[in-house]
């Protein structure tokens, strides 16, 4: 009984997660049959749930329609304790600058246990490759699977690094197993050069050139990431020295729409 109660939580959690990606792929509003046709869902379990969120403060129900839109809530949950960059936006106004300069579409990736994790895909405003595999918001593959997963991999120190990369091989299936050795040394060497230039991963066939987003100490490691399908007329490594660039500029930015608090006096 524990197990199949234990599924329906997981299930509900990742319908929550849908509707959030929802809005996060740009939709400002969202119908039941939005969330239905995009998911494949049962409308009356999709309605409760829209319905829940509501209730939590999560989605406002716009009056006079049949759609909902997202709450501030939804935005400021889990913010305060982002790194900066995150926290403040600048990372995301970095994003789509980037994107309305290039093009080319960009990813944002962290590290989940085994995985890489697109925290964040934005499409390109006019190169969008033809064959992106399972690239999305939320998409997972395997660290070893991709040139950013890799140079995510490059963060971990020591003895774990090739603890975690002899798991990998371990569990990897059969057609994607490595040469451990050759892996070692490969990551070694994107710590070293702090960037990447290589396969997209996610079973599509595009490639990445990367960089490492600067955190503070504790903090979990990202990669910020151009998608592009590989030709003659991209130059990776001048989208390498971009990156660099543009994060540098915007790490270094000060905190903006920051005010000193008003000095208050009394009538003479």
């Amino acid at each position: 009984m524990s197990s199949v109660l234990d599924g329906n939580k997981a299930k509900i959690a990742r319908r929550v997660i849908e509707v959030l990606e929802f809005f996060d792929e740009r939709n400002r509003r969202a119908t039941v049959m939005d969330i239905v046709r995009r998911y494949n869902r049962p409308q009356s379990s999709t309605s409760e749930l829209l319905a829940s969120l509501v209730q939590l403060g999560v989605l406002y129900s716009e009056p006079g329609s049949r759609s909902y839109t997202l709450t501030p809530r939804a935005a400021i949950l889990g913010s305060l304790s982002q790194p900066r960059l995150v926290r403040d936006g600048g990372l995301w106004a970095l994003i789509d600058r980037l994107v309305a300069q290039t093009g080319l579409g960009i990813a944002l990736l962290g590290m989940v246990g085994l995985n890489v994790q697109v925290f964040r895909w934005t499409e390109g405003s006019k190169y969008l490759p033809r064959d992106l595999g399972d690239l999305r918001n939320g998409a997972q593959d395997l660290l070893c699977a991709s040139a950013s997963g890799q140079l995510l991999l490059s963060t971990i120190k020591g003895e774990r690094r090739a603890g975690v990369i002899r798991r990998l091989n371990a569990e990897a299936p059969k057609d994607r197993k490595f040469n451990y050795p050759e892996m070692i040394q490969q990551v070694q060497d994107l710590g070293r050069q702090g960037y990447c230039i290589g396969p997209g991963g996610f079973a599509g066939a595009t490639e990445m050139a990367a960089v490492l987003v600067p955190t503070d100490p504790g903090e979990r490691p990202m990669v910020l990431s151009f998608v592009y399908e590989p030709t003659g007329d991209i130059d990776p490594q001048a989208l390498v020295e971009l990156l660099q660039k543009s994060v540098q500029r915007c790490v270094a930015q000060p905190m903006t729409n920051r005010t000193e608090p008003a000095a208050i006096s009394s009538a003479a």
